[in-house]
């Protein structure tokens, strides 16, 4: 076990048309133990900060330290660390249990039967004890994913690195996958860092998730953190699914001392608690975001003030939850409902949501302004000045 530190990571690619700032001033610390997993659409820079730290890719600057030791000048096999790819990456021509051992017999002086052991060993915890004498075409897709973990395992290394290991399994096995990986965590305690797309992967694997976008670092939480605390938009809209509703709204005071946020299909009354965290004039810009299970079906007894209409466009039933799609005025809206609310498409849906599930976001830097009192942790880490590239 030991504590993973990026300190200012830098790296650059030379493209055709001049330089390329793949990873900028990156900071990040995972703590001896922790597992974080790293999400962002496709090009945020994820694998290359995985990569980099793997010592596949070279850092252009900055340090990145295991266990206070600097390791940008280390080759690969001396980092200590186990990587697991998407592809898994096993040797075709060798058996499971020569997979399992050859980076030991490559990267240590253990005798033969010292890697037998650890194989059998690794093999054992994995479930896979008897495939050691089988290849890996003839294995199934989760097989070879327990497989290529094994192989990690056996390292007994300072750092996990998993670069998305479960993307080419179907939906059942990837859910029954993250189980084993959590156990796995919970059992061995070693540092780990996690890329996936996956979101449901993220907010139930991780202790921490970093969430990156367009080369930096946007936020560094806990699951409920970035999901009930997003620091801007981006997080806000990313974080979830479906996404965040979101809404152009205008803030209106009157001479009573209320408050409106006046969108141009709805208005929406609000009290001052809404607003009281930070500056805000009448006629303010904001932006208005909301969770589509925070909204519900309004009834006879809605204010009028508190009510936002929409037309029905899709239905989708999932379960015990429907997700309704409107259209309010050409712009989608999401609603995560129960099953037993279903209304006909083409169809008026008035719906409402309470004031403590309002976020509200500055219209011009996107940043968050405020969350809803439903939120149950505080935010530890905000926006950083670091960019990534994928």
């Amino acid at each position: 076990m030991a504590r993973l530190e990026l300190d200012g990571l830098t790296k650059v690619f030379e493209g055709d048309s001049g330089p390329i700032v793949a990873v900028e001033e990156l900071d990040l610390d995972i703590n001896d133990g922790e597992f974080v997993v790293v999400v962002g659409p496709s090009g945020c820079g994820k694998s290359t900060t995985l990569r980099t730290v793997a010592g596949l890719e070279s850092a252009t600057d900055g340090e990145m330290r295991i266990g206070g030791e600097v390791i940008n000048n280390k080759a690969p096999r001396d980092r200590d660390i186990a990587m697991v790819f998407q592809s898994y990456a096993l040797y075709p021509h060798k058996t499971v249990a020569e997979n399992m051992g050859y980076g030991l017999h490559l990267s240590t002086d253990h005798t033969d039967e010292e890697i037998e052991k650890r194989v059998e060993e690794a093999a054992t915890m994995m479930g896979i004890e008897d495939l050691l004498d089988k290849k890996p075409g003839s294995l199934s897709g989760g097989q070879q994913q327990r497989v290529a973990t094994g192989r990690a395992i056996v390292r007994e290394p300072s750092v996990f690195l998993f670069d998305e290991p479960l993307s080419n399994l179907d939906a059942k096995l990837r859910k029954h996958m993250r189980t084993e990986l959590a156990r796995l965590h919970t059992e061995l305690n070693i540092t780990t860092m996690y890329v996936t797309h996956d979101q449901e992967e993220a907010m139930t694997m991780a202790d921490r998730i970093v969430v990156l976008n367009d080369g930096r670092l946007q936020q560094a939480g806990t699951p409920k953190q970035v999901y009930y605390e997003p620091v801007n938009l981006f997080v806000a809209d990313f974080i979830g699914s479906p996404s965040m509703n979101i809404f152009d709204v205008t803030l209106r005071r009157d001479s009573d001392g209320g408050a409106e946020l006046v969108n141009e299909s709805f208005t929406y009354a609000i009290s001052e608690r809404v607003t009281n965290n930070f500056d805000a004039a009448d006629g303010d810009e904001f932006i208005l975001g909301i969770r589509p299970e925070s909204l519900h079906p309004a009834d006879e007894t809605t204010p009028v003030k508190k009510t936002v209409r929409g037309r029905v466009d899709v239905v989708e039933v999932v379960g015990s939850d429907n997700f309704i799609y409107l259209d309010i005025d050409g712009k989608e809206c999401r609603v995560r409902t129960r099953s037993a609310v279903e209304p006909e498409i083409d169809t008026t849906f008035d719906f409402t949501f309470e004031e403590e599930d309002i976020h509200l976001f500055d219209a011009d830097t996107e940043e968050a302004l405020a969350h809803g009192t439903k939120s149950p942790e505080p935010a530890d880490q905000g926006v950083e000045e670091a960019a990534v590239g994928d």
